[in-house]
């Protein structure tokens, strides 16, 4: 396994996470918190995002305004649908998403959640790295490479492991501040 390999998958784990970060409200309207849901358009599962216009006019509020205004019952049934716990209400032209503040308890909860989302991407590097170390030991015992090689292969793994957690650790840290700051 080459080096390269090991970085674009601890990089594709630490992307993973952050788009999991995107989906989780922290007290402000985030549109990327609609990106998995999904309306049925003329017999197609089509994303929000290409049936209607969104936009935050608002700090808290999402407006959402479909091309066809037959679809407002559609997108207001798949918003429902969804687990994001927001009612969605309209006034036959625009469906508008109003975001609630957050109780303490309830941010409390969310940071929670987003440091078990993080350990589960720090398990994922972990993952990587036994996975490239046990091909580095593949390697050395096949006589494809030296000891000393499969040492200094096994360094830069670690050293790229120990970058990914840093950086995981960084994007707790960030979203835990947004979702704790009122």
């Amino acid at each position: 396994m080459e080096l390269k390999d090991v970085e674009t998958r601890m990089e594709k784990s630490l992307a993973s996470l952050e788009s999991e970060y995107m989906s989780i409200r922290a007290g402000r309207a985030n549109p990327h918190i609609l990106d998995k849901i999904t309306v049925d358009y003329y017999g197609t599962a089509s994303n929000l995002q290409s049936v209607a216009n969104i936009s935050v006019p608002e700090a808290r509020v999402i407006q959402i305004q479909p091309w066809e205004k037959s679809l407002i019952k559609d997108i207001e049934k798949a918003i429902m649908a969804s687990d994001i716990g927001i009612t969605p209400s309209n006034d036959g032209q625009i469906i508008r998403l109003v975001f609630p503040e957050l109780t303490e308890e309830r941010r409390k909860d969310l940071v929670k959640d987003v440091k078990k989302k993080a350990e589960g991407a720090k398990v994922a590097v972990r993952n990587i790295r036994r996975d490239a170390n046990d091909a580095v030991k593949k390697q050395q015992k096949a006589n494809e490479i030296s000891e000393d090689d499969a040492k200094q292969r096994e360094e830069e793994i670690q050293k790229l492991t120990d970058k990914y957690i840093k950086l995981v650790d960084k994007a707790v840290e960030a979203k835990s501040q947004e979702i704790l700051t009122v």
